[in-house]
Parts: C-alpha cells; structure tokens; sequence
C-alpha cells in the first residue's frame, strides 16, 4: 500500500485527503461508507490501477483526514455531490467512473443525475437507487433504535463516541455491525452497544 499517492486538495474552502495511484487515461473514483474513509478501497485502488486506470478515493469532509466544515448541521448531501465535482476539478479529471458504498452511493447517484457529463458509468454497493422525493423504503416500518436513526438525534452519537478514542470506536462499531442481524437499541438504552 505505500506506493499510494497521499495528498491534500482545496474543495470549496476545505482541504480534503486524496488517495491516488496509477496513471491511466481512464478514472475510478471510489466513495467511502460510514464509517469508513479511504482506507475502506484499498485494495480496489491497487487492483483498479494494476488494470490501467487511475484510481483515487478521498476522505469525505468531516472523514479521516479531510476537514470538517464550520458549520456541520448545515451539511448536506449536496455538499459531498460538491466536494466530487470539486475533487475531480482539483485533479484534471474531466470524467470518471464512480463507485460507491453505503453512505458512499447517494453522492454517486447525485452526481449521476446533476452531472452526466462527468461521469463514465456508476457501481454502487449495499444501496439501491431512490429517487429524490417520496421514498420508496417505509421508514415508519424500521425499528426506532436501528443505527441509521440512532446517530441522528442529537448529541447521541457524540455520547456513544465520546467516551472512547478513536480507534477503540473504529473497532468497535466493526464488531457491532459483522454480524447478519441489523443493530437496534431498545427505548431502554442508553447507547447502541459500543462498550
């Protein structure tokens, strides 16, 4: 892995990390998960760059290495759309193919659909497309405590990580999420499980 390329690009006031390797006239730029960052594609980065493309991915704003904005509750998936358009500016890249995981797939399906022209083709993994609007997964049907609403209230999720460091948070919501059961807290809870 250390013959990927490490550096810093400027994205609408903020500095973000990029990963990159290979040189090919062809792009793949890979969208990191929750609660991932680059490090999450490793692997496909090498493999994508040993196949003839240049590979990149980048941590998200507020992800890994990359700043966070000023003014968090104010974010919004526009803003990452933003910071790929911005990214692929910062790096000459006029098109690329994008791929996406989890959170990851909603700015490669936003970027389809505000930027065509900027994009060779689309993979994403674990999240199927959902038109913007009414949506076609009834939320009112999931649990409360599932993790994707948990994290959303808040001050919860700074409680919940708040009482570790980082790598021990990393780890931990690993462990919490390998399993085929999805991670609910009950009303009772104080916390989803992390320690």
């Amino acid at each position: 892995m250390e013959q990927i390329e490490h550096k810093y690009v400027e994205v609408r006031g903020l500095k973000l990390h990029v990963a990159e390797l290979g040189t090919g006239p062809k792009a793949v730029l890979f969208l990191h998960g929750f609660p991932e960052i680059w490090y999450s594609w490793r692997h496909q980065i090498v493999a994508a760059a040993a196949a003839g493309y240049r590979a990149i991915a980048f941590d998200f704003r507020g992800y890994g290495l990359s700043q966070h904005p000023p003014e968090l509750e104010k974010a919004s998936f526009f803003d990452l759309v933003a910071d790929v358009i911005g990214v692929m500016d910062s790096l000459a890249i006029s098109k690329a193919f994008l791929v996406g995981k989890d959170f990851g797939d909603s700015p490669a399906f936003l970027v389809v659909g505000l930027h065509p022209e900027r994009v060779s083709g689309v993979i994403t993994l674990g999240i199927p497309f959902m038109p913007p609007g009414v949506s076609v997964i009834p939320f009112y049907l999931l649990p409360k405590g599932l993790y994707l609403f948990w994290w959303q209230e808040a001050g919860r999720a700074e409680a919940d990580f708040g009482r570790f460091d980082v790598k021990t948070v990393i780890r931990n919501i690993y462990m919490l999420f390998c399993g085929s059961e999805l991670q609910v807290a009950s009303t009772d809870d104080q916390d989803l499980g992390l320690g």
